[in-house]
């Protein structure tokens, strides 16, 4: 069996290494393109790639685990990121796109914040630099460790040579074709994940028997498995409030800097969101059927994060379940290729070119770009030697950390004139350390630690939100910023007209 899917690995890992070397001509010098690919990403690439690098392993490997385990209460976390997905294409795509190409062409979230509040001391720069530095540590974490579970569970490899290899083969590509290669390896990894994701779940049925019989037995291990309302009012809303994240995650929302028209974001949304549905829709039922499939054989599964993994070495011939682990690795590489290349970004823009080398060229810096691919990717490595971190977890927490850093600094940049960079400052400083001490802070509620209770988003998001409202209120506004935001705003209607 190894020896069939490690071919169907090697000629996926072989198309990947092909789209990074046609992009490397595109990105060889050019600071814009090598970050954001020129701002010529068509709308399908723009909606499956934000997908694909929003996603990561956690929809193949920690949503359907946590299906596995609590049944359908655990789809309110799909439901939530659906809407929240939908509402970023609709309320943040389209300023964000018109409003980062007027001020200067801002090619990151931290230079886009420091132009858009004039911020000539650079502190909102560098501030949001450091948070995506620790988040994205975090969150690229989770990947590796995805990679190195997959390989150790499925090959029987080492765990910490999977995470290598997983790494490995993301820097490569990364480094070689930039925003370009990464976008369009991340388009075809959709693609891989859809149908996977539509497979799995269809054959599985097929193998026990039918609709009618999968439910029996999952009736069998608990009639809650089949309840949506399942758990306190409470409790679902913490698992809907992941949406809530969407509108500051950075690898997403750079999707929106890069499509070449801000006219194109309406069927990118329709792409995107079509997409998100099936695949989520497909997700669900992995953790469902799979469930429902162990206990038909009586069998017991020690991981529940390895569901479909177990499934695709089970039921299906060598060469379709390499492809199924393909996917798992496209989904895996998607988001950490995307995450690796805003950190790098970040690294190189908004701390080297900004304080260390403001003469750099742009040869330069995209060689110092690459260089920091290299570094981040040694830092996850390091990070993701714990192979017993849950990956929902990771993902939970730096999730929650950029939506409720950023996510709330980002819709009121682009919705209210009258913000201030004080505001702008209190909202990221507040809002991540807010989810840091809910994660970390030394108390209970009614028993319970603070992300039991209520996921840690919902106190970090609304406490940036209402510290953003009330420093800008007590701060001065600058004329300038207020008159450039309306002209930003009449920009963006005109190009909608």
């Amino acid at each position: 069996m190894q020896s069939s899917a490690y071919i169907s690995l090697a000629i996926y890992f072989i198309a990947m290494f092909s789209i990074g070397i046609y992009s490397y001509s595109a990105t060889r010098g050019d600071v814009t393109g090598f970050m954001l690919g020129g701002r010529n990403l068509n709308p399908a690439v723009t909606a499956l790639s934000a997908g694909a690098s929003d996603m990561s392993g956690w929809m193949l490997l920690g949503l359907p685990g946590a299906m596995y385990i609590s049944g359908l209460s655990s789809a309110w976390i799909a439901l939530g990121l659906t809407l929240g997905a939908y509402l970023n294409y609709l309320l943040v795509a389209p300023r964000l796109r018109v409003f980062t190409e007027l001020l200067d062409d801002a090619v990151t979230i931290p230079e886009y914040f420091e132009r858009r509040f004039d911020d000539r001391g650079h502190l909102i720069r560098i501030l949001s630099s450091v948070v995506i530095i620790i988040f994205f540590a975090i969150y690229t974490t989770s990947g590796v460790v995805a990679g190195g579970k997959l390989f150790e569970s499925s090959f029987g490899l080492n765990y910490e040579l999977g995470l290598f290899i997983t790494a490995g083969v993301v820097v490569a590509y990364s480094t070689f074709g930039g925003f370009l290669a990464v976008s369009t390896t991340d388009f075809v990894q959709a693609c891989i994940m859809f149908l996977a994701l539509i497979l799995v779940p269809i054959v599985t049925i097929n193998q026990i028997g039918s609709v009618a019989q999968t439910e029996h037995y999952l009736m069998e291990l608990s009639p809650a498995m089949l309840t949506l309302g399942g758990g306190s009012l409470l409790g679902i809303l913490s698992a809907a409030s992941w949406g809530l994240g969407y509108f500051g995650q950075p690898h997403i929302i750079v999707r929106f800097m890069a499509i070449r028209s801000v006219r194109e974001i309406k069927i990118a949304r329709r792409i995107g969101m079509s997409w998100m549905i099936i695949s989520l829709t497909g997700a669900i039922a992995v953790g469902l059927v799979g469930a429902a499939y162990i206990k038909s054989i009586g069998g017991n599964l020690s991981d529940p994060e390895t569901i479909f993994i177990f499934l695709s070495n089970t039921l299906f011939d060598p060469l379709v379940s390499g492809f199924l682990l393909a996917a798992i690795l496209a989904a895996i590489m998607s988001t950490i290729s995307s995450q690796l290349l805003v950190t790098s970004c970040s690294l190189t823009e908004d701390i080297y070119h900004t304080f260390l080398r403001k003469k750099a060229s742009d040869t330069e810096l995209v060689l110092v770009g690459r260089f920091s691919i290299v570094a981040v990717a040694l830092l996850a490595i390091f990070l993701a030697h714990d192979r017993d971190s849950s990956i929902l977890s990771l993902v939970s927490n730096a999730w929650a950390g950029f939506g409720a850093a950023f996510g709330p600094v980002v819709l009121l940049s682009l919705f209210w004139a009258r913000m201030t960079r004080q505001g702008a400052l209190a909202g990221i400083v507040v809002g991540a350390s807010a989810v840091l001490f809910w994660i970390y802070g030394d108390f209970t509620i009614n028993n319970q630690t603070p992300s039991d209770y209520i996921y840690e988003i919902v106190p970090g998001f609304f406490a940036g939100a209402i510290a953003i409202f009330i420093v800008s209120l007590l701060t001065k506004s600058q004329q300038d910023t207020t008159s450039a935001f309306h002209d930003m705003k009449n920009e963006m209607a005109h190009r909608l007209s």
